[in-house]
């Protein structure tokens, strides 16, 4: 009678260990898991847009461009004149005021970027022709230059202002018919020609002083048409005087 009881005791016994045993195999499974360690938010990356403070200075090769250019569009969107102080840049800013020294003779000129170039491997800037002039490059062609960044200057005062352009036709009555249906709604809509072998009327419309609140208009007038964009004009482009409405 005991021998069977014993037996059974031994069986319960053994029963638990081997429970025990699986347990702590279980534990001993979790405990070797890891979790991956939070990641550290990592640092802001910083612009990696190049800045050209006032002070900017860089020397290289400049050259000029005039008569072939003269009375076409710039990449900024207003017209070239070749006889303005203005130059092309392949990185500045638009609007960015510059002092050019020609290292030759010590001459300087101050321009303002509103055009992109030059697009010729080695060379830095291109002037207009007037520009060029002044100090001393249009014979040579080209010639070794340090351009500066500087302030807008005070004795020439900003003339231009910005528009949007809503359509371009070649056809001037097409331009006509929007530019009535645009003075429904705005006190400033004007048609600028742009003369060529085929003439183009720009419908154009703001008068804005800014570049931030012709955006504003651009932004409102996107809403009908998504074609249109900002443009740079002086009044005196489109027959107007800078104290129009």
């Amino acid at each position: 009678m005991r021998q069977p009881q014993q037996k059974l005791q031994r069986a319960i016994l053994a029963a638990i260990l081997a429970a025990l045993a699986l347990l702590s195999g279980c534990r001993r499974h979790h405990r070797v898991v890891r979790l991956p360690p939070v990641p550290h938010p990592s640092a802001p990356r910083t612009s990696s847009k190049p800045s050209f403070p006032i002070g900017y200075t860089k020397v290289g090769i400049a050259s000029w461009y005039g008569i072939p250019f003269d009375g076409h569009r710039a990449a900024d969107g207003e017209i070239f004149h070749k006889e303005d102080l203005v130059a092309a840049n392949r990185i500045l800013p638009f609007n960015t005021w510059l002092k050019v020294t020609n290292l030759a003779n010590g001459k300087s000129v101050k321009v303002r970027v509103i055009d992109r170039g030059p697009f010729v491997h080695g060379r830095m800037i291109d002037l207009s022709m007037a520009a060029a002039r002044k100090i001393g490059l249009l014979g040579p062609g080209i010639g070794r230059v340090r351009i500066e960044v500087i302030a807008a200057p005070a004795e020439n005062p900003a003339t231009d202002f910005y528009a949007v352009q809503v359509g371009a036709f070649s056809v001037r009555a097409h331009a006509e018919r929007m530019e009535a249906t645009y003075a429904r709604r705005y006190s400033f809509v004007r048609i600028a020609e742009e003369p060529g072998r085929r003439p183009l009327w720009r419908v154009l419309v703001g008068k804005e002083p800014s570049l931030a609140s012709a955006e504003q208009l651009a932004a409102t007038l996107r809403k009908r048409n998504k074609k249109v964009f900002i443009v740079r004009f002086d009044p005196s482009e489109i027959g107007v005087s800078s104290g129009d409405p």
